[in-house]
């Protein structure tokens, strides 16, 4: 079935209190998702963010971000007053997020919230902590013991807490229990309001596409409670790290610094982490994106201490026995494989196996040097089309800088060299909705023809990345129209 659907990340959403959230405005997204003809929403992945402001970065592959809790049902429970939620600095500009002013006071109120709401709490709540003990007890134990390290990575912590000293741990758990109950009340939260949010979404015919980075973060909770998953040494340091070798846009390649996994052992378990974490995505999301797929053919590995990622070297994968596993104990999960980038024969062969949907990228598509796999007449139905993804520029940044020729090249393809530039973007909308892609996703931005300043993340640069933040009033009915007349138009 043909359907389409809006890139639209959470934190972008226009909600009060310096951050989108599970807000009203993320309600009023799901209207007009419905209103314009839309089948899904997707959104970036929704853990609690670390240093550098990245998703795909977490503290835990489970635990939710704490800054999505929407401040304004917390009011409505009595938990807090407007007047408390007004009195704190989260930041001036709406168009943009302030992260240091989040991490100094977001946590300032919720804890005021928690303390109200401790006085009094709901079987619910405690029925929570005990169903989701299996990681949150870990994620509650890893964030405390963090804050008493004043925010070390646990790599350098006391090593009777990074070894996880029985006697060490029993103690924190039960001295700082209020602490502990701190953690499990924010994730308690965060799973109540996105519960509310998904089925408000379900029930108006829109899926949830979740998203997924392949690699868990160094400084995690997981890293950290189950060291056995990864490849660390005696001392638990890193033996080798993830990343990406030299290329084009790269002359030493990227190195991302995440643990790889010792694939070995975890064929040994029946791939029983995996399954945790796929089945625990699927309770929070319909559909779930699998970023750098390729990893499961072969992953690059790269070794530890090394200031760049020109010495690693190709490991081979799981392949399709994690990919049998997960179908095995999970039935046919539905996921979209991130498989952009250069592709081998594996990764294709894994890809036709699995029968995961790969992605195309219409901004990849107009290389004027060779022919390309994201021209849509090189598509099969079973994929993903995108104008871009999150790490794109948006469509009108990117076409203002396209190199002449192939800024040539795309002209010819569309016949629309005198397109105006203000109305490009809907010229590559357009191509993607046509083409023979079961699903289609925009970006958000490129349907509102926004230029650089909207741009969500530029790889491998840090300080200004994952902060753009919609206008009030952007979600005119003349664009739900516009949008939902080309839905209809392409038979989506």
């Amino acid at each position: 079935m043909r359907t389409s659907g809006i890139l639209m990340p959470v934190f972008s959403l226009p909600s009060k209190y310096g951050i989108g959230c599970f807000s009203k405005e993320a309600y009023q997204f799901v209207d007009f998702l419905k209103e314009s003809g839309q089948k899904n929403w997707q959104v970036l992945p929704l853990g609690q963010t670390s240093y550098g402001d990245s998703p795909y970065q977490s503290f835990s592959s489970f635990a939710g971000n704490p800054y999505f809790i929407d401040l304004e049902q917390l009011v409505e429970q009595q938990l807090l007053t407007k007047a408390e939620c007004d009195s704190f600095d989260f930041g001036k500009n709406p168009e943009s997020i302030d992260y240091a002013k989040l991490y100094q006071n977001r946590y300032k109120i919720l804890r005021m919230a928690c303390d109200r709401f401790l006085k009094q709490p709901s079987d619910d709540f405690f029925a929570f902590c005990q169903e989701n003990d299996w990681w949150l007890g870990n994620y509650a134990l890893f964030m405390v013991i963090k804050n008493m390290h004043k925010g070390a990575s646990w790599l350098q912590w006391e090593e009777k807490y990074k070894r996880r000293d029985f006697a060490a741990l029993d103690q924190v758990w039960h001295g700082q229990h209020d602490e502990i109950q701190f953690y499990q009340f924010q994730q308690y939260l965060f799973f109540c309001q996105w519960k509310k949010l998904h089925a408000y979404a379900a029930q108006a015919g829109i899926q949830i596409i979740g998203d997924i980075p392949i690699y868990v973060a160094l400084d995690s909770a997981d890293a950290w409670a189950e060291p056995q998953l990864f490849q660390f040494d005696e001392e638990l340091n890193p033996v080798a790290v993830a990343g990406c070798p030299p290329d084009a846009f790269s002359a030493t390649g990227q190195l991302w610094g995440n643990p790889l996994y010792r694939w070995e052992y975890h064929r040994q378990t029946g791939y029983a982490w995996w399954i945790r974490r796929i089945a625990q995505c699927l309770n929070l999301y319909d559909c779930i994106r699998i970023d750098h797929f390729r990893g499961f053919d072969e992953y690059y590995s790269i070794p530890a201490g090394d200031e760049t990622a020109e010495h690693g070297h190709w490991e081979p994968g799981p392949g399709m026995s994690l990919m049998q596993a997960l179908k095995g104990a999970l039935g046919n999960v539905n996921v979209i494989a991130e498989d952009l980038g250069f592709l081998t024969d594996g990764v294709r062969r894994l890809l036709h196996d699995s029968g995961f949907p790969g992605m195309k990228v219409i901004q990849f598509a107009f290389d004027s040097r060779e022919e390309s796999d994201y021209l849509p007449h090189n598509y099969e139905k079973n994929c993903v089309v995108y104008t871009g993804t999150h790490d794109n520029d948006t469509l009108c940044g990117w076409y203002k800088v396209l190199d002449p020729e192939d800024l040539k090249l795309s002209q010819k393809y569309m016949n629309n060299a005198n397109t105006s530039k203000s109305e490009i973007h809907w010229d590559f909308i357009r191509l993607a909705l046509a083409s023979v892609a079961d699903l289609c996703i925009i970006p958000l931005q490129d349907y509102l023809g926004l230029g650089s300043e909207a741009r969500i993340n530029t790889p491998s640069t840090l300080g200004n990345n994952w902060r753009w933040r919609m206008k009030q009033g952007c979600l005119t009915k003349e664009l739900a129209d516009q949008i939902r007349e080309l839905t209809t138009l392409y038979g989506r």
